[in-house]
């Protein structure tokens, strides 16, 4: 009886100390500004959009502007408990007179945002904990986007899962985040996550090393002796914005 009692107190305590699935609702939502219109838009956030998101049970987990932004962009992250707390904060959001004042205000001298981009996501398996930065000098971020041959996005996180990550910090990058996207037109899911950098440079750099990795070559090979996993790599270089929580 006291070894099974033993027993049982070990599996609760390896249980408690099990790192929890992270089940969040994750939204990247992508703004388009008008021309000469980013400053504005940057300014509206730092000022009052985040602390009204927050009001209304909106996380902020990080902004960023990219480094080439011919677009004039601003990209960034949410998270909500659920799809449906998503949802009814939006609701809110819109609806709150001190937002509509806001909003009001910040395009008396013309519109601010042409369009609206968002990306529903959830964080993978083998996603690190999202943590504020506490670092003094900001870092260079890289959003990387896959999509998977047909069927191969499990192949695909499984060799992240096992073997990626470990090569990544190897040569000196940081893994901030990992999600699948959750499309609403019934497309595929993509793998997309986010590294941080010393610097643009830097990230090239340990790229170029982690490709002649000879532990990498090995891993990509017996991964894809079925043939190719991986049909599109796109990447982002970016920088983040000074209200950042992730900097």
């Amino acid at each position: 009886m006291k070894k099974l009692t033993l027993l049982l107190m070990l599996a609760v305590s390896f249980g408690t100390l099990a790192k929890k699935p992270d089940s969040r609702y994750y939204e990247m939502r992508i703004y388009y500004c008008h021309p000469g219109r980013l400053d504005a838009l940057i300014s509206r956030f730092t000022n009052h959009t985040t602390k009204i998101f927050e009001k209304h049970g909106m996380t902020n987990v990080g902004y960023w502007i990219p480094n080439n932004n011919t677009e004039n962009t601003l990209y960034y992250i949410l998270s909500y408990p659920s799809q449906v707390a998503r949802d009814s904060s939006w609701k809110q959001f819109s609806r709150d007179p001190e937002w509509k004042e806001v909003a009001k205000k910040s395009e008396e001298s013309g519109k601010i945002v042409a369009k609206v981009t968002s990306i529903f996501m959830q964080a993978t398996d083998f996603s690190p904990k999202i943590k504020p930065s506490k670092g003094a000098a900001d870092r260079t971020f890289e959003m990387r986007t896959y999509t998977a041959m047909p069927d191969k996005l499990p192949n695909l996180l499984a060799r992240f899962r096992n073997h990626t990550l470990k090569l990544f910090k190897k040569h000196g990058m940081e893994n901030i985040a990992y999600f699948t996207t959750l499309p609403k037109d019934g497309s595929p899911s993509k793998l997309l996550y986010l590294l941080a950098h010393k610097s643009e440079a830097a990230g090239k750099a340990s790229f170029d090393a982690f490709r002649l990795d000879p532990n990498w070559i090995q891993v990509r090979d017996a991964s894809e002796k079925e043939g190719k996993i991986v049909e599109k790599v796109e990447s982002i270089y970016m920088s983040p914005t000074n209200f950042s929580t992730i900097r």
